[in-house]
Protein backbone atom coordinates (compact mmCIF):
# COMPACT_ATOMS: atom_id res chain seq x y z
CA UNK A 1 0.00 0.00 0.00
CA UNK A 2 1.74 3.61 -0.79
CA UNK A 3 2.20 5.70 2.15
CA UNK A 4 0.56 9.24 1.62
CA UNK A 5 2.09 11.99 3.11
CA UNK A 6 1.66 13.05 6.70
CA UNK A 7 2.03 16.70 8.31
CA UNK A 8 3.60 15.35 11.03
CA UNK A 9 6.06 12.33 11.37
CA UNK A 10 7.31 10.98 14.59
CA UNK A 11 10.14 8.48 14.70
CA UNK A 12 11.18 5.80 17.68
CA UNK A 13 14.98 6.07 17.42
CA UNK A 14 16.82 2.81 18.31
CA UNK A 15 15.93 0.46 16.09
CA UNK A 16 14.51 2.69 13.67
CA UNK A 17 16.53 5.46 12.90
CA UNK A 18 20.08 4.10 14.70
CA UNK A 19 21.38 0.51 14.93
CA UNK A 20 22.44 0.93 18.49
CA UNK A 21 21.82 -2.33 20.36
CA UNK A 22 25.37 -3.26 20.93
CA UNK A 23 26.09 0.00 22.73
CA UNK A 24 22.59 -0.30 24.58
CA UNK A 25 23.16 -4.64 25.72
CA UNK A 26 27.01 -3.65 26.65
CA UNK A 27 25.86 -1.27 29.26
CA UNK A 28 23.40 -2.93 30.14
CA UNK A 29 25.35 -6.36 30.35
CA UNK A 30 28.48 -4.44 32.76
CA UNK A 31 25.66 -3.56 35.34
CA UNK A 32 24.28 -6.60 36.02
CA UNK A 33 27.68 -8.40 35.27
CA UNK A 34 29.59 -6.85 38.36
CA UNK A 35 31.51 -8.85 40.07
CA UNK A 36 29.91 -7.99 43.25
CA UNK A 37 26.22 -9.16 42.15
CA UNK A 38 25.28 -12.17 43.00
CA UNK A 39 25.41 -15.53 40.50
CA UNK A 40 22.78 -15.04 38.46
CA UNK A 41 22.09 -17.16 34.99
CA UNK A 42 23.53 -15.46 32.09
CA UNK A 43 21.70 -12.90 30.01
CA UNK A 44 21.85 -13.03 26.28
CA UNK A 45 21.78 -9.87 24.03
CA UNK A 46 19.07 -11.08 22.06
CA UNK A 47 17.18 -11.36 25.04
CA UNK A 48 17.72 -7.90 25.96
CA UNK A 49 17.16 -6.72 22.61
CA UNK A 50 13.99 -7.32 22.88
CA UNK A 51 13.44 -4.65 25.56
CA UNK A 52 14.81 -2.07 23.73
CA UNK A 53 12.70 0.75 23.46
CA UNK A 54 10.58 -0.35 27.04
CA UNK A 55 11.74 1.01 30.44
CA UNK A 56 14.75 -0.63 32.18
CA UNK A 57 12.33 -0.85 35.30
CA UNK A 58 10.83 -3.61 32.98
CA UNK A 59 13.26 -5.50 32.04
CA UNK A 60 15.20 -5.49 36.09
CA UNK A 61 11.84 -6.54 37.39
CA UNK A 62 11.50 -9.24 34.63
CA UNK A 63 14.95 -10.39 36.06
CA UNK A 64 14.23 -10.37 39.44
CA UNK A 65 16.14 -7.21 40.88
CA UNK A 66 14.62 -6.07 43.71
CA UNK A 67 12.51 -2.43 43.23
CA UNK A 68 14.78 -0.51 45.84
CA UNK A 69 17.71 -1.11 43.85
CA UNK A 70 16.68 -0.85 40.21
CA UNK A 71 16.48 3.27 40.23
CA UNK A 72 20.88 2.87 40.68
CA UNK A 73 21.05 0.28 37.93
CA UNK A 74 19.66 2.88 36.10
CA UNK A 75 21.58 5.59 36.66
CA UNK A 76 24.10 3.19 36.10
CA UNK A 77 22.99 2.72 33.23
CA UNK A 78 22.80 5.93 31.74
CA UNK A 79 26.33 7.17 33.16
CA UNK A 80 28.40 3.84 31.25
CA UNK A 81 26.11 4.41 28.22
CA UNK A 82 26.79 7.86 27.60
CA UNK A 83 30.55 6.94 28.55
CA UNK A 84 30.15 4.28 25.56
CA UNK A 85 30.17 7.07 23.21
CA UNK A 86 27.85 5.67 20.51
CA UNK A 87 31.07 3.76 19.53
CA UNK A 88 29.13 0.91 18.26
CA UNK A 89 26.14 2.51 17.20
CA UNK A 90 25.52 3.33 13.70
CA UNK A 91 23.34 5.20 11.03
CA UNK A 92 20.84 2.73 9.12
CA UNK A 93 21.33 3.49 5.64
CA UNK A 94 18.94 5.71 3.91
CA UNK A 95 17.79 7.23 7.37
CA UNK A 96 19.53 10.83 6.15
CA UNK A 97 17.91 10.52 2.85
CA UNK A 98 14.21 9.56 3.80
CA UNK A 99 14.52 12.69 6.40
CA UNK A 100 15.60 15.37 3.84
CA UNK A 101 12.78 14.08 1.38
CA UNK A 102 9.86 13.51 3.93
CA UNK A 103 7.55 16.76 3.47
CA UNK A 104 5.71 17.91 7.54
CA UNK A 105 7.67 18.47 10.68
CA UNK A 106 9.23 15.99 12.32
CA UNK A 107 9.90 14.67 16.05
CA UNK A 108 11.11 11.83 18.04
CA UNK A 109 9.04 9.41 20.03
CA UNK A 110 11.71 7.99 21.98
CA UNK A 111 12.23 6.03 25.33
CA UNK A 112 15.65 8.02 25.92
CA UNK A 113 15.39 11.48 27.57
CA UNK A 114 15.22 14.13 25.63
CA UNK A 115 19.16 15.35 26.12
CA UNK A 116 20.01 12.03 25.42
CA UNK A 117 17.92 11.91 22.26
CA UNK A 118 19.66 15.18 20.75
CA UNK A 119 23.62 13.53 21.56
CA UNK A 120 22.77 10.84 19.80
CA UNK A 121 20.91 12.75 16.93
CA UNK A 122 23.67 15.33 16.56
CA UNK A 123 26.29 12.77 16.93
CA UNK A 124 24.77 10.86 13.46
CA UNK A 125 23.76 13.93 11.53
CA UNK A 126 20.49 13.85 12.25
CA UNK A 127 19.24 16.88 14.33
CA UNK A 128 18.77 19.14 11.71
CA UNK A 129 15.76 17.43 10.23
CA UNK A 130 13.80 17.32 13.17
CA UNK A 131 11.53 20.48 14.46
CA UNK A 132 11.34 18.93 17.71
CA UNK A 133 12.68 16.70 19.61
CA UNK A 134 10.91 14.68 22.37
CA UNK A 135 12.13 11.64 24.47
CA UNK A 136 10.92 10.54 27.66
CA UNK A 137 10.80 13.01 30.41
CA UNK A 138 9.66 12.16 33.73
CA UNK A 139 6.38 10.26 32.82
CA UNK A 140 5.87 6.60 31.71
CA UNK A 141 7.49 5.32 29.06
CA UNK A 142 6.06 3.41 26.04
CA UNK A 143 3.64 2.01 25.82
CA UNK A 144 2.26 4.37 27.10
CA UNK A 145 0.85 6.63 24.44
CA UNK A 146 2.62 10.06 26.80
CA UNK A 147 6.00 10.39 24.94
CA UNK A 148 3.86 10.35 21.58
CA UNK A 149 0.78 13.09 22.85
CA UNK A 150 3.58 14.95 24.19
CA UNK A 151 4.55 15.73 20.52
CA UNK A 152 1.44 16.00 19.66
CA UNK A 153 0.81 18.71 22.15
CA UNK A 154 3.88 20.45 21.39
CA UNK A 155 2.40 21.19 16.89
CA UNK A 156 -0.81 21.72 18.34
CA UNK A 157 -1.59 18.42 15.83
CA UNK A 158 -5.01 15.98 15.55
CA UNK A 159 -3.67 13.07 15.65
CA UNK A 160 -4.98 11.86 12.18
CA UNK A 161 -2.80 14.15 10.89
CA UNK A 162 0.22 12.07 12.18
CA UNK A 163 2.33 8.98 11.28
CA UNK A 164 4.17 6.90 14.10
CA UNK A 165 7.36 5.35 12.61
CA UNK A 166 8.81 2.57 15.18
CA UNK A 167 10.64 -0.91 15.00
CA UNK A 168 8.84 -2.42 18.87
CA UNK A 169 5.63 -3.74 19.75
CA UNK A 170 5.69 -0.91 22.35
CA UNK A 171 5.57 1.74 19.77
CA UNK A 172 2.60 0.51 18.00
CA UNK A 173 1.10 -0.04 21.00
CA UNK A 174 1.64 3.98 22.24
CA UNK A 175 0.63 4.81 18.44
CA UNK A 176 -2.59 3.38 18.39
CA UNK A 177 -3.33 4.37 21.93
CA UNK A 178 -2.15 8.20 20.84
CA UNK A 179 -4.75 7.89 18.00
CA UNK A 180 -2.45 7.90 15.34
CA UNK A 181 -1.28 6.17 11.87
CA UNK A 182 1.47 3.87 12.68
CA UNK A 183 4.27 2.52 10.51
CA UNK A 184 5.96 -0.49 11.47
CA UNK A 185 10.19 -0.91 10.21
CA UNK A 186 11.00 -4.76 9.60
CA UNK A 187 14.69 -4.00 9.98
CA UNK A 188 14.56 -2.96 13.50
CA UNK A 189 14.77 -5.00 16.82
CA UNK A 190 11.12 -6.06 17.14
CA UNK A 191 10.02 -9.51 15.24
CA UNK A 192 7.28 -9.33 11.98
CA UNK A 193 4.51 -11.39 14.50
CA UNK A 194 4.99 -9.21 17.58
CA UNK A 195 4.35 -6.10 15.76
CA UNK A 196 1.47 -7.63 13.85
CA UNK A 197 -0.75 -7.90 16.81
CA UNK A 198 -1.02 -4.18 16.68
CA UNK A 199 -2.32 -3.83 12.81
CA UNK A 200 0.59 -1.23 11.66
CA UNK A 201 -1.11 0.70 9.23
CA UNK A 202 2.05 0.58 7.43
CA UNK A 203 4.92 -1.56 6.57
CA UNK A 204 8.59 -0.55 5.28
CA UNK A 205 11.83 -2.32 4.90
CA UNK A 206 13.77 1.21 4.08
CA UNK A 207 12.84 4.43 5.47
CA UNK A 208 13.48 6.04 2.21
CA UNK A 209 9.86 3.97 1.13
CA UNK A 210 8.28 6.76 3.34
CA UNK A 211 9.10 9.83 0.69
CA UNK A 212 8.20 7.10 -1.80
Amino acid sequence: MPIPAFPIYLFDVDGTLVDSWRDICGAIQTVISKPSEEARPPVTDDFLRGYIGRHLIDLFLDLDYPRDRIDGMIAEYRTIYAARQHAATVRYPGVKEALTALPGRKSTATTKGTPMTRVVLEKFDLLAHFDHVQGTDGFPAKPEPDVVLASLKVFGADPKDVLFVGDAPADMEAGRRAGVKTCAVRYGYGTAEELARWEPDYWIDDLRELAG
